[in-house]
């Protein structure tokens, strides 16, 4: 089943984000490369995909796991979480309708 990761940044979080992009980048990486990754992506904190300085304020993974506990698992040891980017993350059971 498919699981929405929306994740909330914490003030000025870009300098956090730059620190260990990589390392995120790398976890959704191996979720596409065993076919379970949907989307992945930020969310700019202004109406421009190339936010600059004024950076994101959250995030959002859709990916298949096998259960609500694994992809909260998975969500609870990104690396973001680790580095204090995120300030609440919330993971839902997700439907995929279309399309199809």
């Amino acid at each position: 089943m498919f699981y929405i990761i929306y994740s909330e940044d914490v003030e000025n979080s870009l300098a956090l984000r730059m620190s260990v992009r990589e390392d995120h980048l790398d976890r959704l990486r191996t979720l596409q490369d065993q076919g379970k990754l949907l989307v992945a992506g930020p969310c700019p904190a202004i109406d421009s995909e190339n936010p600059g300085d004024v950076g994101f304020t959250g995030s959002l993974v859709i990916a298949e796991f096998d259960s609500l506990i694994d992809a909260q698992q998975w969500a609870d040891i990104d690396p973001y979480v680790a580095a204090g980017v995120y300030k609440n993350v919330t993971v839902k059971p997700y439907k995929k309708v279309l399309p199809a």
